[in-house]
C-alpha cells in the first residue's frame, strides 16, 4: 500500500449554495444557511437547499447526453444532489469523457438514509390515500445505491461502484476507503464523497423524537448550546493516483494523505473519548504528520451537549499542549449536519481553506464552555498550515478521520 493520492476536482451543494465557490465564500464570510423550514415541514430550523431540482441541477445537467439522463429514471433529491456535485468535480478535474473513466475509475459514495422523499410519497399513497400501488420507480429511486449507479450511467463508469452507510461518518469512510483503493492499485481514479436528503416530514419526526435537535440554531462548543441542526446536500471529490494525475497534467488541489477509523463499541448514541482518540491518532500516523506541524482542524462539532466535550477531550488527549498551535473550525454551524454527506462536505470546505490560506469562523457562538476548550476560529482568520485534520463521528460509535495536505 503506497503512493500519494491527489485531489484533482471538488464539487458540492448545500444550504450555503450550489458549487464549491459559493459554499466556500459564504462559509468564509460567516454567512449561515440555517433558517426556518418552509411549510409543511413544521416549526423547526434546518439548512435546506434553495433551487432543489432547479437552478443548480439544471446548470449541472445542461451538457449531459439527454438519452443518458432518460435512463436514470425518477430522481430523488438524494440523487439530484449527488449528481450535481459529481458533475462539478469531474468537470473541474478535466475528466469528462476521459478514457480512464470507463475502466480504471470507481465510485464510492456515503449515505445515511437513502431516498427519504421517494419513500414517504409512496407511504402517503398507500397508507394515507388508500391507493393500492406505489410508483413503479419507488425502489430504484429510493435505494441508497441509486446515486452511485446513476453517476456511473451518466459518466460511463464501468469500474466498482458502491455506497457506504455508516450514519454521520459515511462520506468520510467513503473517502478513506477510496484512498486505499487507489493506494493498492485497484483503480487510478475514484469519485468519492456523499449525499443526504433527510429534510422530509418522516425523517424530521424521527430526529425530533430523538431529542437532539436544537430549536434555534447550531452552536458548536458554545455555552448554552442546545443541539444539532439538520442540513442536506452532497459533496464529491475526484481522487487520483499521483502517477495518473501527473501523466494527464491534471489540476492538483491537494492530497488526501491519511485516514483513521475506529469503533467505540460502547454506546449507540453517546461518544467515547477513547474511540475518537484512536481514529485521530491513526489518521495522523497514516499521513506521517507529527503534532509539531500546525493544523486546521475541521471538527465534527455538532453543537450537542455530549459530542462537543468528547471531541475536545479526544483532541487534547492526542495533541496535548500542542493543540493550541492549531486552529479549529466547525462548519456545521453554517451548513447544518448533512449526516451521510457531512464528512465530505467538511473536507471540501477544509481543503478550500488550505488553498485560500484562510479559516472560516464558527458561527452562533455565545461564549466559552470550560469543557470545550479548543482554539476556535470565531472570526474569519488568515491561517496557512499545510495540514487539514477532518473529524467525523457517528451514532453507533463509528469514527472516521481524514488528513488532507495542501498542494
Amino acid at each position: 500500500m503506497s503512493g500519494r493520492v491527489l485531489i484533482t476536482g471538488m464539487g458540492c451543494v448545500s444550504g450555503l449554495g450550489h458549487g464549491v465557490a459559493a459554499n466556500w465564500r459564504r462559509a468564509r464570510d460567516g454567512e449561515g444557511a440555517i433558517r426556518p423550514l418552509p411549510d409543511p415541514l413544521g416549526d423547526t430550523v434546518a439548512a435546506w437547499v434553495e433551487g432543489e431540482g432547479g437552478t443548480g441541477a439544471d446548470t449541472a445537467f445542461a451538457n449531459v447526453d439527454p438519452e443518458r439522463l432518460r435512463r436514470l429514471g425518477k430522481l430523488d433529491p438524494l440523487s439530484t444532489f449527488a449528481i450535481e456535485a459529481a458533475l462539478e468535480a469531474v468537470t473541474a478535474a478535466n475528466l469528462m469523457d476521459y478514457p480512464t473513466l470507463a475502466h480504471r475509475t470507481a465510485i464510492v459514495l456515503g449515505c445515511g438514509s437513502g431516498g427519504n422523499q421517494t419513500r414517504e410519497v409512496a407511504y402517503e399513497r398507500l397508507f394515507a390515500k388508500g391507493q393500492p400501488r406505489a410508483h413503479p420507480q419507488t425502489i430504484p429511486s429510493s435505494m441508497m445505491t441509486a446515486p452511485a449507479a446513476q453517476i456511473a450511467i451518466l459518466l460511463g463508469v464501468h469500474g466498482p461502484a458502491f455506497t457506504i452507510s455508516s450514519a454521520c461518518a459515511s462520506s468520510a469512510h467513503a473517502l478513506g476507503e477510496a484512498m486505499h483503493m487507489i493506494r493498492s492499485g485497484r483503480v487510478d481514479v475514484v469519485l468519492a464523497g456523499g449525499a443526504e436528503a433527510c429534510l422530509t416530514r418522516g425523517s424530521l419526526a424521527g430526529w425530533q423524537s430523538l431529542g437532539v435537535l436544537a430549536p434555534d440554531t447550531c452552536r458548536p462548543f458554545s455555552r448554552d448550546r442546545r443541539g444539532m441542526v439538520l442540513g442536506e446536500g452532497a459533496a464529491v471529490l475526484v481522487l487520483e493516483s499521483e502517477t495518473h494525475a501527473r501523466a494527464r497534467r491534471a489540476p492538483i488541489l491537494g492530497e488526501l494523505a491519511g485516514y483513521g477509523t475506529s469503533t467505540d463499541a460502547a454506546h449507540m448514541t453517546a461518544p467515547d473519548v477513547g474511540g475518537i482518540s484512536r481514529a485521530i491518532g491513526a489518521a495522523l500516523a497514516d499521513a506521517g504528520v507529527t503534532d509539531h506541524a500546525p493544523m486546521l482542524i475541521s471538527t465534527h462539532g455538532t453543537g450537542t451537549p455530549l459530542n462537543d466535550p468528547a471531541e475536545t477531550a479526544a483532541l487534547r488527549a492526542v495533541c496535548g499542549k500542542g493543540l493550541d498551535r492549531h486552529r479549529a473550525i466547525a462548519t456545521k454551524s453554517a451548513h447544518g449536519h448533512m449526516i451521510g454527506a457531512a464528512g465530505a462536505m467538511e473536507f471540501v470546505i477544509g481543503m478550500a481553506a488550505l488553498i485560500e490560506k484562510e479559516a472560516p469562523p464558527v458561527l452562533n457562538f455565545l461564549g466559552a464552555d470550560p469543557d470545550c476548550d479548543l482554539p476556535l476560529v470565531l472570526e474569519r482568520e488568515k491561517f496557512a498550515p499545510e495540514i487539514l485534520l477532518s473529524n467525523s463521528f457517528a451514532f453507533g460509535g463509528l469514527n472516521a478521520v481524514l488528513v488532507g495536505r495542501r498542494a
